[in-house]
């Protein structure tokens, strides 16, 4: 598991809920490179609780867009399973979900200084 790479995927915006819920997935499985990512769609499908159908579309997306690339396959019970890395650098691309940094419009310091020198409400109203 990699707290970098799940930090830089948790930080952008993919799109759609189902395509951040799958990369966040895959980012818990990679190297600190974004390497090893060793699990079926089956897999993912099951953690995600997405259907079959968006995981597949999903991934095929990702390999398309170059956010994921094959690297090679791992034997497993029922034939194989890709190995996929997450391309850090189109990752980064992606627009930040950080909220801007903006000015309030504040002028008045709140802080006064020296007791009995700010403003002062009449208990009395006139």
């Amino acid at each position: 598991m990699s707290w970098r790479i799940a930090n830089e995927c948790a930080e952008r915006r993919f799109g759609s809920a189902a395509c951040k819920q799958i990369i966040m997935f895959l980012a818990d499985k990679a190297s600190d490179d974004g390497s090893g990512i060793w699990c079926s769609k089956g897999t993912i499908q099951r953690h995600t609780e997405l259907s079959e159908s968006a995981v597949k579309c999903t991934i095929i997306d990702f390999l398309r867009e170059g956010i994921l690339i094959e690297t090679g396959r791992r034997q497993c019970k029922n034939g194989y399973t890709i190995i996929y890395r997450i391309v850090l650098e189109r990752v980064a691309a992606f627009e930040s979900t950080a909220e801007p940094d903006i000015e309030t419009g504040v002028t008045v310091n709140p802080v006064q200084p020296e007791p009995g020198t700010g403003f002062t409400v009449d208990p009395k109203p006139s």
